[in-house]
């Protein structure tokens, strides 16, 4: 299936390593242009070397999403380089659980803020794509009460209402905003994979929590995040995609 990205530029944060990752090499396979960011210059660095033979152009940046004037300059610099902006996925998280005053700060400025800070500086370039969409990574912490539910949870939460409220306010301009909700996922480095090393227990008791008896994989994940991006799905805007293999019991309505 051809997903119509071919010549267009998607900005995903968070680039390096797992979802992110993942949603990198996918744009990438599909034809689009994509500029990435993380925080780890040596990780930067190999990502754009092992795309380096893409259909589309690959370009990372390392910097901090936390960093208000980072952001707006990233933006600006690959808008200039890429001749405009048509996709923005907000993916990065201080991925800060435990309930502390550092970590709400943390999630509060990196998360959230990161991703309003993102979206704002993308619109004036979002506005003039034939094919704009906006994409925020939340989980199902952000929906569902559970062990994450705190500075983490909580903002995953806020970033589903703000997407949707994106939504609204921008479906007369043509600008498309959603969430994906990844559930418990699994890779190399990744949260999952420390807990399962520091904290067995723990660990069981959430890959028991799964239907299907395992954790998803990022490009799981970024299959989905990737056909929502594209102008196939034109249709949908304002909507909140579990990708969680049925771990969440709620009913949406």
């Amino acid at each position: 299936m051809d997903l119509q990205l071919g010549g267009l530029t998607a900005l995903v944060t968070g680039g390096t390593r797992g979802i992110g990752r993942a949603v990198v090499e996918t744009f990438a396979a599909e034809g689009a242009n994509v500029a990435f960011c993380a925080r780890d210059a040596d990780g930067v660095k190999a990502t754009e070397a092992a795309l380096s033979g893409s259909d589309g152009r690959v370009v990372g940046t390392a910097m901090d999403m936390g960093n208000a004037d980072d952001v707006a300059g990233w933006v600006r610099s690959t808008a200039d380089d890429f001749g405009g902006i048509d996709i923005v996925v907000s993916n990065v998280s201080a991925l800060a659980i435990p309930d502390t005053d550092e970590n709400w700060e943390a999630s509060l400025r990196v998360d959230l803020m990161g991703t309003v800070r993102l979206v704002k500086a993308s619109l004036p370039y979002l506005e003039r794509s034939e094919a704009a969409s906006i994409i925020g990574i939340s989980s199902v912490s952000g929906r569902e009460v559970d062990f994450a539910s705190g500075p983490y949870g909580t903002v995953k939460t806020a970033i589903i209402a703000y997407m949707a409220g994106l939504a609204f306010q921008l479906a007369e301009k043509g600008i498309r905003a959603n969430t994906v909700s990844p559930g418990n996922t699994y890779h190399d480095g990744g949260v999952w994979q420390s807990i399962e090393q520091s904290n067995p227990e723990a660990f069981k008791e959430a890959l028991d929590l799964n239907l299907t008896p395992r954790m998803g994989r990022p490009e799981e994940v970024a299959k989905t995040v990737v056909f929502l991006s594209s102008p196939l799905s034109s249709r949908t805007t304002g909507a909140n995609f579990l990708v969680d293999g049925g771990l969440s019991r709620g009913i949406q309505v």
